[in-house]
This record gives C-alpha cells, sequence and structure tokens, in this order.
C-alpha cells in the first residue's frame, strides 16, 4: 500500500486489488467505460457479476506474474492498472498491462503513481523482463506517459478500433526490464 497526495491536494490510497473490490471495481469499469473512446470496451459492454468477478480478482492474486493495482478515494476506485503475464513458460516472462482513471481525476499524477508501482513491482520479480502495452495512436497525454517511463513503439496496428463509424489505429509499445 502507498498514499500519495495529488496536485490537487486529495489523498489517494494505491494498493493490490482483493476479492471484496469486486462490487465497487465493476461500478468503476461501468462508469469510465462511458468516460473516454481510449478504451478497448464502451458504455454497456461489460457484462460480469460479483461472483465472477470475485473469482477473477482472487486467480489475479495467485498468479505470479500478474498484478492488479487500485487508486481509491476513501472506498471509490478511481483508478486501475491491470497486468496479465504469459500463461506458458515460453511467454510468461513478458506480459501486456492497461491503465484508466476516472475523468475527474485526468492530469493528477495518478497513471505516473500507478505505473511507477507496476515497474517496482516488476523490477523486484524474479520473472518479469518485458513489458507491453496497446494505446490508441491519438491518446497523446498516455503515448507522453509512456515514453517518459522508455517505452518505445514496437509497431502499429492500423484499423484496431471501430467506434461510432470511425477506424483507430494502435501503437504496440514495450519496456525491457534487464
Amino acid at each position: 500500500m502507498k498514499s500519495i497526495h495529488l496536485k490537487n491536494g486529495q489523498m489517494v490510497l494505491l494498493r493490490e486489488v482483493v476479492k471484496d473490490d469486486a462490487p465497487e471495481l465493476i461500478a468503476y469499469l461501468h462508469k469510465i467505460g462511458g468516460e473516454t473512446d481510449f478504451l478497448t470496451f464502451g458504455p454497456g459492454e461489460l457484462s460480469v457479476n460479483i461472483s465472477d468477478e470475485e473469482a477473477f480478482l482472487e486467480e489475479s492474486r495467485n498468479v505470479q506474474n500478474g498484478l492488479i493495482i487500485l487508486a481509491l478515494v476513501g472506498n471509490e476506485v478511481i483508478g486501475c492498472l491491470q497486468f496479465t503475464g504469459g500463461a506458458r513458460s515460453r511467454t510468461r516472462h513478458a506480459g501486456e498491462f492497461g491503465v484508466s482513471v476516472l475523468k475527474n481525476y485526468w492530469n493528477q499524477g495518478i497513471g505516473t503513481a500507478m505505473l511507477y508501482e507496476l515497474l517496482e513491482w516488476a523490477k523486484a520479480s524474479t520473472i518479469i523482463r518485458k513489458l507491453n502495452l496497446r494505446v490508441r495512436s491519438d491518446n497523446i497525454s498516455a503515448v507522453r506517459l509512456y515514453n517518459k517511463f522508455g517505452f518505445v513503439q514496437e509497431g502499429l496496428i492500423s484499423r484496431e478500433f471501430f467506434i461510432s463509424g470511425t477506424f483507430y489505429d494502435s501503437i504496440h509499445m514495450g519496456l525491457n526490464l534487464d
């Protein structure tokens, strides 16, 4: 667990997810899906029940190459970072992550803080040697954040997203840890 002060003075708690976070996390995901088009899902596209989410969160805590970090103000989830490593021995050293923050908390340093925690966890790991992500090519703020941490563009996938009749490309980025 780690507490950070936001640029606006609020205190935010960063911690690893637990099974009991399922209801609040589901509420967060439903809310964030309607706040931005930069995610892989939109409003109403997630249909998960509490028991399935609890099982998923419990399973996530029991793998050595996965991590879910929540950013909380009080009991409200305001940000989430999920890293999933490969399932097989040949790919378990690498994984992909996604990060999201409620729109009211953008540009307050939450994404930076969660990404820093991921990097510290991954570097301390005896398993993780490569971090990967996908980001929409027009999400300039996110690309800047990843570049700040040393991520480099490794590919461009055209027309990966189709939102409201428009195609968007995604940039695949990576960071080697050794």
